[in-house]
C-alpha cells in the first residue's frame, strides 16, 4: 500500500528543523549544562555514533525513558536468541543508566538523535538497521519518514494512544494518517489504544498487550536490602513511589496523621524525579517530621520519620523493604504509574483516582482486591492505618494482586510472533548477501 503524500505541516516541520539545526544544537548544549543530557555523549544526540556497528543483521529498538526502555528487554533477549544484534536507544539520562546495566551480550546502547533531518540521516547511515521497533508513542516525524524512504520496516510496539494524545492528533487528521501509514504495524497495548490508532488512519493495527507486564522486576543490591532491612527492623513502613509535586506533601501529611497511633512509623518517599529530593524534605519539615536524604548519604535510622529515596534505579530496593506501596502520579492528574513491579514484589498497592495511563490493570487490581483507591491525604492515612493494623489483609491483597496480573501476561511472545515474518525476511536477505 502506497503511503499518502506528506502534508504541508510535515514539510514545514522538516524544513524548520533543517534550518533550525543550530538552535537545536544550542538547546542540547543548554540541557547538558543543566544536567539533563550526558555531556560526554552529546554527539550521539546529533546522530554521531559512539561505537562501531555490529556485523550482520541489526534490529534497532527505541524506548524514550525508563519504563519504555525496560519494557523492551524481553524483545531484546528474544531477537538476540534468534541470532540478531540489537541497538537500543533512549532519550533520557536515567534510562541510559538503567538500560545500560540490563542489556545482555549482543546489544549496545546509544542515545536517540533528536529529530533534525541531517542528524537522523547521519544516525541511519552509520547503523543501517534492518528493522526498527519504537515503544509506546514515540512518533518522531522526520525519523518515521526517513525510515520509510529507506525501506526499513518500522513497528510501533507496546503502542499507547491516550485520549489526550488522540485529541491532539485528530486536529491534524491528514498529517496523522500520513505518518501512521508509514508504520508497518502498530501493536497496541489495549483495544482502546488500537481503536484510536485505527481512527487516526493506521492501516495495520493489532492488540498484543503491554510488554511491561512481562518485564522482569528491577534488581536490587542484596547487601543493601539486608542492610536497610536490618536498620528498619520491625518498624511499620510504607513507600510513596514516583511521587509528583503535591503528592510529597500528601505523604508527609499522612505520616503526621498516623504518628500518634504508630510512633515508630517510617515513610519512604521516592520522587518521580530525584532532583526534587529537597522539595520532599521540605514537605517533611513543614509537618514537623525528621527526614534524611539518600542522595546525601542519609539512612533510615530510628530517629528518621521520612526517608527521601532521591536516587535513580532503586525502586526495586524499596519495594522489597515495604509491604505497602502508594503509587504516585495518581492523586494529581498525571495518569498514574505502573503498578506491576510492586505487586510482583509482594506489596499491596494504593493509588489515587487518576490512573488513565494504566486503566485496565488498575481496574483488574481494584476488582480483584490487590489494590485500593484513595482520594486524598486523609483517606490515604486512614487506609494505611487500617492495613497496618491488619497484616493478614496486606498478605491477602498481595496474593490477590498477583492473581489479577496473570491474564495480562504474554505480550512479549505475542509481539515476537508478529515479528516472525520480518525475522524471516532479514534471514533471507542475509543468506543472499553471503
Amino acid at each position: 500500500m502506497r503511503a499518502p503524500p506528506l502534508t504541508l505541516a510535515l514539510k514545514a516541520y522538516h524544513g524548520g528543523l533543517w534550518l533550525g539545526e543550530p538552535a537545536v544544537a544550542g538547546l542540547l548544549a543548554w540541557r547538558a549544562r543543566k544536567g539533563k543530557e550526558d555531556p560526554t555523549r552529546l554527539a550521539e544526540r546529533r546522530g554521531l555514533p559512539g561505537r562501531a556497528r555490529p556485523v550482520g543483521s541489526l534490529v534497532w529498538m527505541h524506548g524514550a525513558s525508563v519504563g519504555e526502555s525496560l519494557s523492551l528487554v524481553g524483545l531484546v533477549e528474544g531477537m538476540i536468541a534468534r541470532g540478531f544484534s540489537v541497538l537500543v536507544t533512549t532519550g533520557t539520562r536515567s534510562a541510559a543508566d538503567l538500560i545500560g546495566a540490563r542489556l545482555p551480550a549482543g546489544a549496545v546502547h546509544q542515545y536517540m538523535p533528536l529529530d533534525a533531518p541531517r542528524w537522523v540521516a547521519r544516525f541511519l547511515d552509520h547503523w543501517q538497521p534492518d528493522l526498527a521497533l519504537v515503544a509506546e508513542s514515540e512518533i518522531w516525524p522526520n525519523t518515521v519518514v526517513a525510515l520509510h524512504a529507506r525501506a526499513i520496516p518500522l513497528l510501533l510496539v507496546n503502542g499507547r494512544m491516550s485520549e489526550q494524545s488522540f485529541a491532539g492528533w485528530a486536529r491534524a487528521p491528514r498529517t496523522a494518517k500520513a505518518l501512521l501509514a508509514r508504520i508497518a504495524i502498530c501493536l497496541a497495548q489495549t483495544r482502546d489504544d488500537a481503536e484510536r490508532f485505527v481512527r487516526l488512519g493506521a492501516p495495520r493495527v493489532s492488540v498484543a498487550g503491554n510488554l511491561k507486564y512481562d518485564a522482569a522486576v528491577q534488581p536490587a543490591d542484596r547487601q543493601q536490602v539486608a542492610y536497610l532491612g536490618d536498620m528498619i527492623g520491625d518498624r511499620p513502613v510504607w513507600v510513596a513511589a514516583s511521587t509528583h509535586p503535591g503528592e510529597d506533601a500528601a505523604a508527609a501529611e499522612a505520616h503526621a496523621a498516623l504518628k500518634d497511633r504508630f510512633p515508630r512509623l517510617l515513610t519512604i518517599v521516592a520522587p518521580r524525579h530525584p532532583y526534587r529530593g529537597g522539595d520532599v524534605a521540605a514537605c517533611a519539615t513543614a509537618q514537623g517530621l525528621r527526614s534524611a536524604r539518600r542522595s546525601a548519604g542519609g539512612r533510615p535510622h530510628p530517629s528518621v520519620d521520612l526517608y527521601v529515596a532521591d536516587t535513580i534505579g532503586e525502586l526495586g530496593l524499596f519495594y522489597r523493604l515495604s509491604p505497602l506501596v502508594f503509587l504516585g502520579g495518581s492523586l494529581v492528574p498525571h495518569g498514574g504509574q505502573n503498578p506491576i513491579e510492586p505487586v510482583r514484589l509482594d506489596a499491596a498497592v494504593l493509588h489515587g483516582p487518576h490512573t488513565e495511563n494504566f486503566t485496565e490493570v488498575y481496574r483488574a487490581l481494584d476488582a480483584g482486591g490487590g489494590a485500593a483507591a484513595v482520594a486524598d491525604a486523609a483517606e490515604l492515612a486512614a487506609t494505611l492505618a487500617d492495613l497496618m493494623a491488619a497484616p493478614d489483609r496486606i498478605t491477602a491483597m498481595t496474593r490477590a494482586g498477583q492473581r489479577a496480573l496473570v491474564p495480562f501476561e504474554g505480550a512479549v511472545e505475542r509481539t515476537l510472533a508478529v515479528l516472525d515474518p520480518f525475522i524471516a525476511q532479514m534471514k533471507l536477505a542475509a543468506f543472499h548477501q553471503d
